[in-house]
């Protein structure tokens, strides 16, 4: 499954030099004006994860296969960019088909590096692309519940819809659409305002460990679960680098335990609620994502609907008892492998075998 996260932000934040760091790749044109990036760039990329390293040694599998998250590098977003201005609705259309929405905040003073603005002010910076989502949704849900339109929308999105056009209207958090309605029908009505949010203060090297009076302020009001400090800069530097020793030394130099991909995955996984759950054998070790509480026929299908279709069983072991005990030969032999029904919840790090009916 992985998931997607949209990169939006002002012009020239930082967004695509951040794209460009977590996919480790020179697909997203980087440089000094607003714009820059006309259609979204879409990097795919492999989620780190120790575990599975561990299992293709086990296993002797001749193939390892990540789990993945998708970054999508959105173009610059202005004040009035709901009614076209800069490149208008035509880019927020795109962040609707993102899971998770990074807001790219610039933490950072420079004389080199242009600013839409006169100042740095990220809470005010924030403040212009969250109303911008929320006049786009507005005009959206206008035209979906229209008398013309609202013949082929169930009632309950209508209800959403219209609960969400009251809560913009009285500037309210769109949250509060939680407690009355169930998670998967406030998804599908694809509002922006709706969406799981991530906030990255872009810094420069000297604030990396420690942040800004900038990030400082940002924290204060917006709180640290959902917030990184990112230098998008330094971050291409490591990349940039062949040697895993070298940027080690590097990071040990600039006193970063992780890189900001590692971070954000943790945080996204938090965010979005997901898991990981494993296959391993002698062809491959694969990583699968999964949201939390999901029961194992939900699970084998994110493998093949057939999976779920015809789900009889699956052969589960904890990602401890497997490694303990050198793979499932000798999980088996020990009792560590236990037969699991279609009411199973799957932990994070199980290693599952299913069972089905073709």
């Amino acid at each position: 499954m992985g998931f997607k996260c949209g990169i939006v932000g002002l012009p020239n934040v930082g967004k695509s030099t951040l794209f460009n760091a977590l996919t480790n790749s020179s697909k997203a044109q980087a440089a000094n004006f607003p714009f820059c990036t006309i259609d979204p760039n879409i990097g795919l990329v492999p989620v780190p994860d120790e575990r599975l390293d561990k299992l293709v040694d086990i296993s002797s599998s001749k193939k390892k296969i990540h789990t993945t998250i998708s970054f999508v590098d959105i173009a610059g977003l202005v004040k009035g960019a709901s009614k076209g201005e800069g490149l208008g609705n035509k880019f927020l259309s795109h962040i609707r088909e993102v899971d998770a929405i990074i807001h790219m905040i610039r933490c950072f003073d420079s004389d080199d590096i242009q600013n839409v603005n006169p100042d740095v002010n990220p809470i005010r910076d924030l403040e212009i692309i969250e109303t911008e989502m929320k006049l786009a949704d507005l005009e959206s849900i206008q035209k979906r519940i229209d008398k013309k339109n609202r013949k082929n929308i169930e009632e309950v999105q209508i209800e959403i819809l219209e609960k969400a056009m009251n809560l913009i209207n009285e500037d309210k958090d769109l949250e509060l659409l939680n407690s009355e309605f169930e998670l998967k029908d406030i998804k599908q009505c694809g509002l922006l305002t709706t969406k799981p949010k991530l906030y990255v203060c872009n810094v420069d090297e000297e604030s990396i460990a420690k942040g800004n009076k900038y990030t400082d302020e940002f924290i204060s009001k917006f709180g640290d679960q959902n917030t990184l400090i990112i230098s998008a800069d330094i971050e291409n530097q490591i990349n940039e680098l062949g040697d895993d020793n070298e940027k080690k030394n590097f990071m040990e130099m600039l006193n970063i335990k992780e890189t900001g991909l590692n971070n954000l995955i943790k945080k996204g996984y938090n965010l979005l609620s997901l898991e990981t759950f494993f296959t391993s054998g002698p062809e491959e070790s694969r990583a699968w994502t999964i949201t939390t509480n999901c029961t194992a026929p939900k699970a084998a299908g994110e493998i093949h609907t057939d999976f779920e279709k015809g789900f009889i069983r699956a052969e589960t072991v904890s990602y401890d008892d497997f490694v303990s005990n050198e793979g499932w030969v000798k999980s088996k032999e020990n009792g560590k492998m236990r037969l699991e029904g279609k009411d199973y919840i799957v932990k994070d790090g199980d290693i599952l075998n299913f069972r089905f009916n073709t």
